[in-house]
């Protein structure tokens, strides 16, 4: 049994699951701790307990510590990509693309406990003076989801770390491999016991267990948009009220303009829609094409997608693994044919596919002639399906792109100046894209949206010192000579 670390110690649990590969449902990675209500309370009260010595330990001991991290990870990319790879599905190229990502953003925040700054500024009143300075929260519980295993775990656990706060980790029940062993790396790196602890297990248990206690400051969720409603609510009415930060769904637009190039538009869409088999939040399912390049554009996409190999993850050569696990693999599938009882035309794909290996293969599907009022137009599939939209001009298509009730990513395939700069302005989404994909995004800038699928403070880059900080304000009086 792979165990569970609190207050400096692993531990074991009386109940653990397995955890299965996708795209090989005999190979299990092990079977992995499950915690239980009462070791919940006991890494809660351990992070409350060594918060105190953490939040005040020098600037250089926290860069210290992060920096062993990233080092540590970024040694071990391959046999970690192959692993997350192997638990969640996604290719072995992404796999450990994840790895050097979350690799790299413990390197950002190292470098971020040395930047960390206040303001002195003078007041009205004579002989006062202002500093302004950030303080750590506390005790933070971090929520993370299956399909980024360690990068949402890393850009969670770096800067709360990073900012004098101690982190109760719950990851996600299906990938709790990478969890454990970005734990493991963690547990070496000098962090003394209780600033970290790791509970894996069922979130009615554990997620339950940190809304409720009033030892945790804040709590930092990325999830669906139900779990997410919930936890807000329960944050705000815990006592005292935790800061919350909500990252949610997402059904992302990509407009594509008769100006466009093609060849740029159609690779742009397939890696947004269907790499990663589309379990991102980022994944664009909606692609808003306008009238003098539609037949063109579904055309090439027809094409492209044929030529797209899905099977196992771990296999060279491979474009797309499979999906995450049966659940999901019956969702995409009631969506499937949910647009086709809606009206929708099934243009290729959606089709359960047999590998040498046992697993959840679905070939990627596109579908035209698709309403914006459709449900697979509105609602979040999280997975290998697309929509192709008509809009007869650029303004239809921006008003397409913005009737949804979320706004994670969108984005614009035109050579035009003119509409790629009134995109930027005018689409209703955290994070804009121009003839690049809208999944893919920096370690070291803000993520987030708005509307659905955001609440609260960016995460990522310096703006995460929003959530994982509180401002202090202080003024003093000097009397003058």
């Amino acid at each position: 049994m792979t165990l569970n670390y609190i207050a400096g110690e692993w531990t074991a649990a009386a109940d653990a699951v397995p955890n299965v590969n996708p795209s090989d449902t005999n190979d299990i990675l092990g079977d992995y701790a499950h915690a239980s209500l009462l070791d919940t309370e006991r890494a809660i009260d351990a992070a409350s307990r060594a918060f105190r010595n953490w939040s005040r330990s020098s600037i250089q001991t926290r860069h210290d510590c992060l920096n062993a991290i990233a080092t540590e990870i970024l040694s071990r990319k391959e046999e970690l990509g192959r692993l997350l790879s192997r638990e969640e599905g996604k290719t072995l190229l992404e796999g450990v693309g994840e790895v050097t990502r979350a690799g790299q953003i413990f390197q950002f925040f190292a470098g971020e406990c040395l930047r960390l700054a206040g303001e002195k500024v003078p007041s009205i009143r004579a002989g006062v003076d202002i500093e302004i300075t950030r303080e750590p929260l506390g005790v933070i519980g971090l929520i993370t989801p299956w399909n980024f295993p360690i990068a949402i775990p890393a850009w969670k656990i770096a800067p709360a770390l990073a900012y004098g706060n101690t982190v109760i980790f719950k990851p996600a029940e299906l990938v709790p491999g990478s969890a454990h062993k970005l734990a493991e790396i963690i547990a070496h790196s000098g962090i003394p016991s209780g600033v970290f602890n790791l509970v894996m297990g069922r979130g009615s248990i554990i997620g339950e267990a940190m809304l409720k206690s009033s030892e945790i400051a804040a709590i930092s969720f990325t999830g669906s948009v139900a779990t997410g409603k919930h936890v807000a609510q329960a944050c705000t009415a815990s006592d005292p009220m935790k800061k919350v930060q909500l990252e949610m769904g997402g059904k992302n637009p990509m407009i594509v303009l008769d100006d466009a190039e093609i060849d740029v538009a159609v690779e742009c869409a397939v890696n947004s829609s269907f790499f990663s088999t589309g379990q991102r939040c980022t994944a664009s399912s909606r692609l808003i094409v306008t009238d003098g390049i539609r037949d063109a554009f579904v055309a090439a996409m027809t094409k492209r997608m044929t030529s797209l190999v899905v099977d196992d993850a771990c296999k060279v050569g491979t474009h797309i693994g499979p999906v995450v696990d049966q659940r999901q693999l019956d969702q995409d599938l009631r969506y499937i044919r949910l647009g086709q009882d809606e009206g929708a035309r099934l243009v290729t794909g959606g089709e359960l596919l047999k590998r040498e290996t046992p697993g959840f293969y679905l070939s990627p599907a596109l579908f035209t002639e698709v309403d914006n009022r459709m449900r697979i137009a509105r609602e979040e599939i999280f997975g290998p399906v697309a929509t192709v939209i008509r809009a007869k001009n650029y303004e239809e298509a921006l008003e397409i792109a913005n009737d949804t009730p979320f706004g994670l990513s969108s984005g614009i395939c035109t050579t035009s100046l003119k509409y790629a700069s009134h995109f930027k302005r005018n689409a209703q989404a955290g994070m804009i894209m121009v003839n690049l994909p809208t999944a893919g995004v920096d370690y070291h800038v803000p993520f987030g949206g708005r509307k659905g699928s955001s609440s609260g403070p960016r995460e990522q880059g310096r703006y995460a010192a929003e959530f994982y900080t509180t401002v202090k304000t202080s003024y003093s009086f000097e009397e003058t000579a």
